[in-house]
């Protein structure tokens, strides 16, 4: 048994290499059928995300396949030398596999610690290949097995409770402070950048409905509002939108405020009025937090709270690792186990079959034996198989504790003569 990953992450590969090596959905299950073709017989997932790019291999019934040949593989995909990404790519083997996958699968080896996007990633990663006929035995049980380990850290730990994205801490630790629901409320985003955007994310999971966005190219404002189901204003119209709104969140790349006190204080606003100012500079004077109802935060503040929850997450890490830990140590078992039975099952059955030739050839030579001590002499064949098998099975049983015993199983099957 082998179970290999070959790969590149956060860790140690540019941006700029995880780029070049990254799968679409679509080139994924081209791979994945190219790589049935290349190595026949052997398992693979490919997870490739922003952060990740790796292949888990696994074979019973051939070679498995090299470093090299992997990077082969690989960069030939993507129309690139082999030689430019072997260096930069990491191989761990059966052990040192399954604990990385496992510690993947429960965001432990994330840029993020403790984020929960990855196990949903490692899911679709497995399902592709599994719908692509790439998966067998061996992968079934480890990702199986890496999905139950994500859980477990999930439910025994609070690794990932707490929130440690700006736009994330935005809505739970500081809107909900605010606003008891918000599907009755009217958010307006000002600005069209991925910290606006994601925050609406976070909005919408709270299940806010109404959703204005104002930005000062008109094109990018449409395009934001069609995403998520918004309205589209012109910039000259923001005055209007903040009156009409209960939350603002706002992260613009304007070099000065584009809200100072003075023209606040000409805006009748609804109350209370919560604002979310993620931009650097804030794009409101600090000033309007001093007013009655008005909940100003800056970036700074939800900074705050962002690094203290990942101060909280990694006090957890250690609980989390020991799990990873327990759940690599209870699949090798189970592998290791399943790799020795079948010699251990043929050994018994090569050496039953002249125990009982032998044992018949004895009875019938003392036909005056009554049936108890027939029994005696049964059991005392047994209790001399039993002997005799000891020594190789213990043998046996030591060596796995450390991992498959190839060479001691290779030794058995030709001292033996053990068929398949």
């Amino acid at each position: 048994m082998l179970v290999q990953v070959v790969g590149c992450s956060h860790r140690g590969a540019s941006i700029e290499l995880r780029e070049r090596l990254a799968f679409s959905p679509e080139q994924t299950r081209g791979a994945l059928d190219h790589w049935r073709r290349v190595f026949p017989g052997v398992e693979a997932v490919l997870l490739s995300t922003c952060n990740r790019v790796e292949i888990y291999a696994a074979t019973e019934t051939r070679a498995e396949p090299s470093l090299d040949q992997v990077a082969t593989f690989l960069a030939r995909f993507h129309g690139i030398e082999p030689a430019e990404i072997v260096e930069r790519l990491y191989r761990y083997t059966d052990e040192a596999a399954v604990g990385h996958l496992f510690a993947v699968a429960a965001g432990l080896d994330s840029m993020v610690l403790g984020e929960s996007q990855i196990l949903a990633q490692v899911k679709d990663a497995y399902q592709t290949a599994t719908e692509q006929d790439n998966t067998g035995p061996l992968l079934h049980a480890a990702f199986q097995s890496a999905l139950h380990a994500a859980k477990r850290v999930a439910e025994e730990t609070s690794i990932g409770r707490r929130r440690v994205s700006v736009p994330s801490v935005a809505v739970a630790d500081f809107a909900r402070e605010v606003f008891e629901r918000f599907d009755d409320k009217r958010a307006l985003v000002v600005g069209a950048g991925e910290m606006a955007e994601e925050t609406l994310r976070y909005l919408r999971e709270e299940n806010i409905r109404r959703v204005t966005v104002v930005n000062r190219s008109r094109r990018r404002a449409d395009e934001l509002a069609e995403r998520w189901g918004g309205e589209a204003r012109d910039w000259d119209e923001l005055p209007q939108a903040i009156a009409e709104a209960d939350l603002i969140v706002s992260a613009t790349g304007s070099d000065e405020p584009i809200v100072t006190d003075p023209v606040f204080a000409k805006i009748e606003t609804r109350r209370p009025l919560m604002i979310l100012d993620l931009a650097v500079p804030r794009d409101f004077d600090p000033a309007v937090g001093r007013r009655a109802d008005v909940y100003l935060y800056s970036i700074d503040d939800l900074q705050a709270v962002c690094e203290e929850n990942r101060k909280r997450r990694e006090k957890e890490l250690p609980a989390a690792r020991r799990i990873v830990e327990q759940e690599t140590a209870r699949f090798m078992a189970e592998m290791y186990h399943r790799s020795i039975g079948p010699v251990i099952e043929r050994l018994r059955l090569g050496w039953q079959r002249p125990k009982e030739e032998e044992l018949e050839r004895l009875l019938a030579k003392l036909p005056d034996l009554d049936e108890r001590q027939r029994e005696e002499v049964r059991r005392s064949f047994d209790r001399l198989l039993n002997k005799l098998m000891h020594p190789p099975l213990e043998s046996l049983r030591d060596e796995s504790r450390e991992g498959v015993p190839r060479g001691l199983l290779d030794a058995l099957t030709r001292l033996f003569r053990l068929k398949d």
